[in-house]
C-alpha cells in the first residue's frame, strides 16, 4: 500500500507531467496561431478568436487544466479599462461590509486590485485558493467563450463601457506599461488596431457579446452592468449588485445610510486621493509591475472627446453598431 507521502509524490509527478504537455502543445501552437501588433507587448496572438499576448495565452492553457471551482464563487468579469478596479471595490465592499467598519476600513490602506485575485496571472502550479472562505471572488479579464468549463457555471458580474472611452483610457493605460525597447504606441495606430479588434483581450465587441448573449440566457448567473449606468445612478446599481451577489441590503441598513457609506468609500475621488493607491506598484505575475497611481486616472464618462476626432468617433460608433446589430445591446453613446 502506497503511504500518503508516496500517493503525494505520485500526484505532483502527474501533475508536472500534464504540465510539460501544455508546454509542448503551447510550443507548438505559437508557431501557427495569426499575430498581430501589442499594445504592451511587440505581438499578439489570435488564440480562438481573441488576441493574447504569449503570457496570458499560456496561463489559459494553465487554467483550463488546473483550475478548479466551487459552487459558490463569483468572479468579476471585464475588458480592460471598462472600470475593473472600481467594480472590485464595490464588490469586496458589499461582501465584507460587516467585517469592517467604514472609519478604518481595509481599503483605507490597501489597494482594490489587493482584495481578490486576478486569475490572468496565474501561474503553475496554480494556487487551489482553498485560504479563501466562501464565497471566493476572483476576477479575469477573459472573454467568456475561452473561460474553463468548469467556471462557467458560478456566478458572473460583467462590467462594460463606451468603446470609445475604453480606446482612449487603454491607450494611455498600455502606453506606460509598454516595452521601452519598442517605440511608442501612437493614438493613430492604436485607434486603427482598436478598430480591426486587435488589443489585449479583444475584439472588444466580442467579449462583450460572449457575455451579454450569455446574461440573457442565464439572468440569474450573469450580472450584466454598464460603467455610465453605475456613474449615473449608483445606488441603484448598488442595490441591484448587492441582490445579485446573495447579500442584499437590508431596510434598516438603508436607512441607516449604509449604501451610500459604500458608493462614497469607492468612488474614485475618495479611492484616488488615499495614500496607499498614490504609492507603490501591483505585481501580476512574474512580468507586469503596475504603478498604484496608474488604476486611477480620471473616472469620467465621455473624455474620448479630448482625444478623438469627428471621423473617428462615427467610424468607432459605425463598428459597433454593425457588429452588435440584432443583439439588443448599445453600447455607443450619441451625444
Amino acid at each position: 500500500m502506497l503511504s500518503s507521502q508516496s500517493l503525494s509524490i505520485t500526484n505532483e509527478s502527474k501533475q508536472d507531467a500534464e504540465y510539460n504537455k501544455i508546454c509542448e502543445e503551447y510550443k507548438n501552437m505559437m508557431k501557427t496561431l495569426p499575430k498581430g501588433n501589442g499594445w504592451r507587448v511587440q505581438h499578439l496572438y489570435n488564440y480562438n478568436g481573441f488576441w493574447l499576448d504569449s503570457e496570458t495565452l499560456k496561463t489559459n492553457m494553465i487554467l483550463n487544466t488546473y483550475f478548479k471551482t466551487q459552487p459558490t464563487d463569483i468572479f468579476l468579469a471585464s475588458f480592460m479599462k471598462t472600470g475593473t478596479t472600481w467594480l472590485k471595490a464595490l464588490m469586496f465592499s458589499i461582501i465584507n461590509r460587516h467585517r469592517y467598519a467604514f472609519s478604518d476600513h481595509y481599503l483605507h490602506h490597501h489597494g482594490p486590485q489587493s482584495t481578490f485575485p486576478f486569475i490572468d496571472s496565474e501561474v503553475y502550479p496554480v494556487n487551489d485558493f482553498t485560504h479563501i472562505s466562501a464565497p471566493r471572488l476572483f476576477a479575469t479579464h477573459y472573454a467568456r467563450d475561452i473561460l474553463p468549463l468548469c467556471m462557467t457555471s458560478c456566478k458572473f458580474v460583467y462590467i462594460c463601457r463606451d468603446p470609445k472611452d475604453v480606446l482612449i483610457s487603454k491607450w494611455i493605460f498600455m502606453s506606460k506599461l509598454r516595452s521601452k525597447d519598442l517605440t511608442p504606441l501612437l493614438l493613430g495606430e492604436a485607434f486603427e488596431l482598436f478598430c480591426q479588434g486587435v488589443s489585449e483581450y479583444g475584439p472588444y465587441w466580442q467579449h462583450v457579446l460572449s457575455y451579454w448573449r450569455a446574461s440573457l440566457e442565464s439572468p440569474d448567473k450573469i450580472l450584466f452592468m454598464k460603467y455610465e449606468d453605475i456613474k449615473e445612478q449608483p445606488k441603484v446599481e448598488l442595490k441591484k449588485l448587492a441582490a445579485f451577489l446573495g447579500n442584499p441590503f437590508t431596510l434598516e441598513e438603508v436607512e441607516k445610510g449604509v449604501v451610500e457609506e459604500i458608493v462614497r468609500l469607492c468612488s474614485f475621488e475618495n479611492l484616488s486621493k488615499l495614500e496607499v493607491n498614490k504609492k507603490g506598484i501591483e505585481r501580476f505575475g512574474k512580468l507586469v509591475e503596475v504603478e498604484k497611481r496608474d488604476f486611477f486616472r480620471k473616472g469620467e464618462i465621455g473624455d474620448w472627446r479630448n482625444y478623438l476626432s469627428k471621423e473617428m468617433k462615427d467610424r468607432i460608433d459605425a463598428i459597433f453598431d454593425d457588429k452588435l446589430k440584432g443583439s439588443g445591446l448599445v453600447l455607443t453613446s450619441r451625444d
